[in-house]
Order: structure tokens, then sequence, then C-alpha cells
């Protein structure tokens, strides 16, 4: 039953609808596999023909043009579903990548205020030893001779301080060690100021 829909009463399009309906949802299904999108894409289909039946000239038989136009539906559908895939792997991505630099920052200056606070409960000659060590660079016999002290003075306080900021940031020794480097430049540069 190939009829043009210029001027085709709502009886016959509905008669056209029903007669092929079921292979061009079959159809739609194949390209497709998704049998609930297949079923609305071949309703688009019939629903934009009734909608523009005053405007379409078909050429060919009404047959060969409901498939190409299914066709098109779903490569359209296809298309659309692709870029919102790739849209939303992008969203995810960038959330994520912001996401961590935010965590990496949090962690960062919790552990710069916790190696703060660990620094403050050191003993002063302890402390002055350790940042002469850590955050100036010094070699113990250096450390001895600025502060007239032994050699073997400054290891003992050097292994107090150590000890003590072991167990002040034991909680932090997963993420220490990566960030310790960026947090000794930082601690070097207030100390400077």
């Amino acid at each position: 039953m190939d009829i043009n829909p210029t001027g085709i009463s709502e009886a016959a399009f509905e008669q056209v609808f029903k007669s092929h309906f079921k292979a061009l949802h079959a159809y739609a299904c194949t390209i497709l596999q998704e049998e609930a999108m297949a079923e609305e894409i071949v309703q688009q289909v019939f629903f934009k023909l009734w909608e523009k039946r005053d405007q379409v000239n078909i050429q060919q038989s009404l047959n060969a043009y409901l498939y190409r136009s299914v066709y098109n539906e779903c490569l359209n559908y296809l298309k659309h579903k692709k870029v919102r895939k790739a849209h939303q792997s992008h969203t995810l991505y960038t959330a994520g990548t912001a996401s961590d630099q935010v965590s990496r920052k949090v962690i960062a200056r919790e552990l710069e205020e916790k190696i703060a606070d660990a620094l403050n409960q050191l003993p002063e000659q302890c402390r002055t030893i350790f940042q002469m060590s850590r955050f100036e660079e010094l070699k113990y016999r250096e450390i001895a001779d600025k502060l007239n002290l032994s050699v073997k003075t400054v290891e003992n306080q050097m292994g107090k301080a150590l000890k003590i900021m072991r167990m002040q940031l034991v909680e932090y020794l997963p993420v220490l060690l990566p960030l310790i480097t960026g947090i000794a430049i930082m601690m070097k540069t207030t100390i400077a100021l």
C-alpha cells in the first residue's frame, strides 16, 4: 500500500501506520539494539510525516521513504548518543581532575599545619637543629659549628626531633613522602620571611 501522504485522510494514514509499524520497528531494533528507543523512533518518523504531510513529496515508494527515514533517525540518535557519552566522559574526567587537585591542596594545607604544630612542640634547641638540617640543608658538622655544639649533640637532637615528628605525623606518612619536598620548600620560604 504505497500512497503519497499529501491530502491523505487520518483513517488512511492510520492504516499505513498499522501496516508498516512492525517491520519498521524490527528494522530500527537491528540498528539500535534498543527496543524501546526503536519504537520511539518509528513513532517519531510517522509523527513527522503526518505533521509535514502537505510539504512531503515522495518521489519513490512510501515503503522506501519510511525505511530511509527510520534509518536516518536511527543514525541521528546514535550520533547524538555518542556525543552525549563523550561529553559525560569529559565532564567526569575534568570534575575528577579538579576534585583531585582540590583534595591534594587540602591535604597539603592540613599537612603543612600539622608539620608546623609538630615543629612547635619540639624543644627550642631541637627545633632549631631540625630546621637547620632539613630546611637550610646544613650538615651536622656545620650545625654544630654554628651553634657551638658537638656533632654528637646535634645527632642526638636530630634523632629526638625525628622521633617526635614521626609520632605527630604518623597518620600522614602515606601522603607525606610525595609532598615532603614541596612542603619543605614552602616551609623554607616561610622561615626565610
